[in-house]
Protein backbone atom coordinates (compact mmCIF):
# COMPACT_ATOMS: atom_id res chain seq x y z
CA UNK A 1 0.00 0.00 0.00
CA UNK A 2 1.87 2.81 -0.89
CA UNK A 3 1.07 5.88 1.13
CA UNK A 4 2.06 9.98 0.04
CA UNK A 5 5.93 10.55 0.49
CA UNK A 6 7.27 13.92 0.37
CA UNK A 7 11.27 13.97 -0.69
CA UNK A 8 13.49 16.76 0.84
CA UNK A 9 17.06 17.31 -0.05
CA UNK A 10 18.68 16.50 3.58
CA UNK A 11 22.21 18.82 5.19
CA UNK A 12 24.44 18.13 7.73
CA UNK A 13 21.50 20.10 10.09
CA UNK A 14 19.81 16.86 9.70
CA UNK A 15 22.45 14.74 10.96
CA UNK A 16 20.15 13.98 14.02
CA UNK A 17 17.08 13.10 12.36
CA UNK A 18 19.11 10.68 10.08
CA UNK A 19 20.65 8.79 12.78
CA UNK A 20 17.43 8.13 14.58
CA UNK A 21 16.04 6.72 11.43
CA UNK A 22 18.88 4.44 10.71
CA UNK A 23 18.44 3.14 13.94
CA UNK A 24 15.31 2.19 13.17
CA UNK A 25 15.95 1.19 10.28
CA UNK A 26 19.01 -1.02 11.11
CA UNK A 27 19.11 -1.17 15.03
CA UNK A 28 22.90 -1.16 16.37
CA UNK A 29 24.18 -1.50 13.09
CA UNK A 30 22.62 2.37 12.02
CA UNK A 31 24.40 4.82 11.82
CA UNK A 32 25.38 7.60 14.67
CA UNK A 33 24.65 11.17 15.00
CA UNK A 34 28.76 12.19 13.77
CA UNK A 35 28.81 9.38 11.46
CA UNK A 36 25.69 11.38 9.34
CA UNK A 37 27.50 14.42 9.76
CA UNK A 38 30.87 13.04 8.88
CA UNK A 39 29.38 12.10 6.00
CA UNK A 40 27.30 14.60 5.12
CA UNK A 41 30.43 16.92 5.60
CA UNK A 42 32.26 15.29 2.91
CA UNK A 43 32.68 16.83 -0.33
CA UNK A 44 30.68 14.73 -2.88
CA UNK A 45 27.78 13.35 -0.11
CA UNK A 46 24.55 14.40 -0.51
CA UNK A 47 21.28 13.32 1.63
CA UNK A 48 17.42 12.81 0.98
CA UNK A 49 14.34 12.66 3.73
CA UNK A 50 11.50 11.14 2.80
CA UNK A 51 8.32 12.40 4.99
CA UNK A 52 4.99 10.91 5.23
CA UNK A 53 2.06 13.09 7.01
CA UNK A 54 5.28 15.52 8.15
CA UNK A 55 7.27 13.03 9.80
CA UNK A 56 9.98 11.81 8.78
CA UNK A 57 9.50 7.72 7.92
CA UNK A 58 12.83 7.26 5.41
CA UNK A 59 16.69 8.24 4.35
CA UNK A 60 19.22 8.20 1.84
CA UNK A 61 22.62 9.20 1.45
CA UNK A 62 24.69 8.53 -1.93
CA UNK A 63 28.17 10.12 -2.90
CA UNK A 64 29.57 11.05 -6.25
CA UNK A 65 33.45 10.08 -6.79
CA UNK A 66 34.45 11.35 -10.05
CA UNK A 67 31.78 10.43 -12.82
CA UNK A 68 30.29 7.18 -10.75
CA UNK A 69 27.70 7.32 -7.64
CA UNK A 70 27.57 5.47 -4.94
CA UNK A 71 24.32 4.71 -2.45
CA UNK A 72 25.96 4.71 0.84
CA UNK A 73 23.03 3.91 2.97
CA UNK A 74 19.03 3.75 2.81
CA UNK A 75 16.67 2.73 5.53
CA UNK A 76 13.04 3.03 5.89
CA UNK A 77 11.54 2.85 9.33
CA UNK A 78 9.82 -0.87 9.89
CA UNK A 79 6.07 0.61 10.14
CA UNK A 80 6.55 2.14 7.02
CA UNK A 81 7.87 -0.40 4.50
CA UNK A 82 6.23 -1.85 1.52
CA UNK A 83 4.66 1.54 1.09
CA UNK A 84 6.88 3.06 -1.65
CA UNK A 85 9.31 5.16 0.44
CA UNK A 86 12.41 3.48 -0.49
CA UNK A 87 11.33 3.17 -4.00
CA UNK A 88 10.65 6.86 -3.99
CA UNK A 89 14.30 7.75 -2.28
CA UNK A 90 16.09 5.60 -4.76
CA UNK A 91 14.42 7.53 -7.63
CA UNK A 92 15.44 10.61 -5.62
CA UNK A 93 18.93 9.00 -5.83
CA UNK A 94 19.08 7.78 -9.30
CA UNK A 95 17.34 10.93 -10.70
CA UNK A 96 19.94 13.28 -8.87
CA UNK A 97 23.15 11.11 -9.35
CA UNK A 98 22.07 11.37 -13.72
CA UNK A 99 21.48 15.21 -13.39
CA UNK A 100 25.21 15.01 -11.91
CA UNK A 101 25.90 13.49 -15.26
CA UNK A 102 26.94 10.28 -12.84
CA UNK A 103 27.97 7.35 -15.69
CA UNK A 104 26.50 4.58 -13.10
CA UNK A 105 25.16 3.94 -9.44
CA UNK A 106 26.77 1.21 -7.16
CA UNK A 107 25.48 0.29 -3.91
CA UNK A 108 25.81 -3.06 -1.76
CA UNK A 109 23.18 -4.69 -0.18
CA UNK A 110 23.17 -7.53 2.10
CA UNK A 111 22.87 -11.03 0.44
CA UNK A 112 19.36 -11.31 2.98
CA UNK A 113 18.11 -8.41 2.37
CA UNK A 114 15.69 -9.80 -0.18
CA UNK A 115 12.87 -6.96 -0.67
CA UNK A 116 15.85 -4.83 -1.49
CA UNK A 117 17.74 -6.89 -3.45
CA UNK A 118 14.32 -7.27 -5.46
CA UNK A 119 13.42 -3.64 -5.56
CA UNK A 120 17.28 -2.98 -7.31
CA UNK A 121 16.65 -5.39 -9.30
CA UNK A 122 13.33 -4.13 -10.59
CA UNK A 123 15.16 -0.67 -11.11
CA UNK A 124 17.64 -2.34 -13.51
CA UNK A 125 20.40 -2.59 -10.87
CA UNK A 126 22.78 -6.06 -11.81
CA UNK A 127 24.83 -8.21 -9.20
CA UNK A 128 28.57 -7.45 -10.24
CA UNK A 129 30.21 -8.86 -7.46
CA UNK A 130 30.55 -10.41 -3.77
CA UNK A 131 32.29 -8.99 -0.61
CA UNK A 132 32.43 -11.55 1.53
CA UNK A 133 31.88 -11.06 5.41
CA UNK A 134 31.13 -7.28 4.59
CA UNK A 135 28.71 -6.41 7.70
CA UNK A 136 29.66 -6.44 10.87
CA UNK A 137 27.47 -9.74 11.98
CA UNK A 138 29.53 -11.28 9.45
CA UNK A 139 27.13 -11.33 6.53
CA UNK A 140 28.08 -10.88 2.60
CA UNK A 141 27.47 -8.09 0.43
CA UNK A 142 26.40 -7.85 -2.87
CA UNK A 143 27.58 -5.24 -4.66
CA UNK A 144 25.25 -4.29 -7.77
CA UNK A 145 25.25 -1.61 -10.64
CA UNK A 146 22.96 0.08 -13.11
CA UNK A 147 24.51 2.17 -15.80
CA UNK A 148 22.89 6.15 -16.06
CA UNK A 149 24.47 7.10 -18.71
CA UNK A 150 26.14 5.52 -22.02
CA UNK A 151 30.27 5.78 -21.37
Amino acid sequence: MAVEISIEIAGPAHAAVLARLSGEAFGPGGWSESQMQAGLDAPGTAGFIATSRGSPVGFALWRTVIDDAELLTIGVNPAHRRQGVAAALLESVLAAAAAAQCRRLFLEVAVDNAGAIALYRDRAFREIDRRRRYYRDGRDALVMARQLMQQ
